[in-house]
């Protein structure tokens, strides 16, 4: 059994729930929204992942099997043990809220505060969760899948900057 099975088998032995599934070679788990924290902690403290790689959403709308709106996606390495796993947990309207990684890898500040922009999940417990990419008067999540092409007609109430004479 390799060191990422180990891992995977111990995470659905401790935590309720946990799905399993590889593609190319890659491993995936899907962790419960209430237990997202617990997890990731334990991945981080026990099992060595030390490094948060990637911190994504998808929105899962108008997909065919699709049972949830949102899968929030913490890409994670061990340098270490030279191991990945990619961590999901399912998300719906409207509780779209989640513990804040922040205090477990710094660099997920930033992150956050992306997929806060554009998706709208919330990250409880976060230092600084506000627009990034976006102007605060901002008020949709534009990466949504029913957000409309076009928008929705908020540009003419962004305020208008002017560069000075060089």
């Amino acid at each position: 059994m390799s060191s990422l099975s180990k891992v995977v088998a111990s995470l659905k032995e401790r935590f309720s729930e946990v799905a399993e599934s590889e593609f190319r070679g890659l491993t995936r788990v899907v962790v419960p929204q209430s237990q997202c924290f617990e997890a990731l902690t334990c991945l981080k403290g026990e099992f060595g992942f030390d490094m948060l790689v990637d911190l994504t959403c998808v929105d899962y709308l108008n997909f065919r099997d699709a049972t949830d709106r949102f899968g929030l996606v913490y890409l994670l390495a061990s340098m270490e043990d030279n191991l990945r796993l990619t961590v999901r947990v399912m998300l719906n309207e409207p509780d779209l809220t989640v513990p804040s990684v922040v205090p477990l890898w710094e660099g997920a500040n930033w992150m956050e505060r992306e997929v806060w922009d554009m998706f709208g999940i919330l990250f409880e417990g976060h230092p600084d969760l506000r627009r990034i990419l976006l102007p605060e008067e901002f008020e949709a999540h534009p990466l949504r899948k029913d957000y409309p092409l076009q928008g929705r007609g908020e540009r003419h109430n962004f305020p208008v900057l002017t560069r000075g004479e060089a």
